[in-house]
């Protein structure tokens, strides 16, 4: 009742706030919903700071469809890192476009510097701003190279989770 009293915009709270509470992650009807900070400064108020936090009650999505993984390639607006073993690129083959770096080698590839990476790797290294998808057999360890990948800094990550299996189903259709 205290923050009604002090309140002197009408309308500028939502109803929603009288009557619940509302926590980050809330999933509402129709997907995604923001709230942008506010705050009550209104004098003669005691302790009725609102607060509230932007949020998302979606995460951003990592994973790449075949299609975007195509446009990707073509367009060359990112780096498609492979993270599967040189014997399995040679045994089952390879993304065209894509770069082989082993799911073991990615953390320490990811901080080396662009030469050496570009010798090591035969390709350029993605900066930390870079889209860069991760692809492997089947998803698994490509979501680890995401992880990793995050945990470095790199901010525009996503992954294949079809992989190398649903690459090829793809594009003999």
């Amino acid at each position: 009742m205290a923050l009604r009293r002090c309140w002197r915009f009408t309308g500028t709270v939502p109803r929603l706030l009288w009557d619940s509470t509302v926590l980050p992650g809330t999933t509402f009807p129709g997907g995604r919903s923001h709230v942008s900070t506010f705050v009550n400064m209104s004098p003669g108020c005691r302790n009725t700071e609102l607060v509230l936090r932007r949020f998302s009650s979606e995460a951003p999505s990592t994973d790449v469809s075949y299609e975007q993984l195509k446009q990707l390639l073509t367009a060359r607006k990112g780096t498609v890192i492979d993270v599967r073993e040189p014997w399995e690129l040679r045994e089952y083959g390879v993304i065209p476009g894509s770069i082989n770096v082993p799911l073991g080698q990615v953390d320490t590839a990811l901080q080396l510097c662009p030469e050496d990476f570009k010798e090591k790797y035969d390709g350029e290294m993605p900066q930390q701003t870079d889209n860069i998808v991760f692809t492997c057999l089947a998803g698994i360890r490509s979501k680890n190279a995401l992880n990793t990948a995050t945990s470095l800094g790199y901010k525009d990550v996503q992954h294949y989770p079809g992989g190398w299996q649903d690459w090829v189903k793809n594009e003999q259709n």
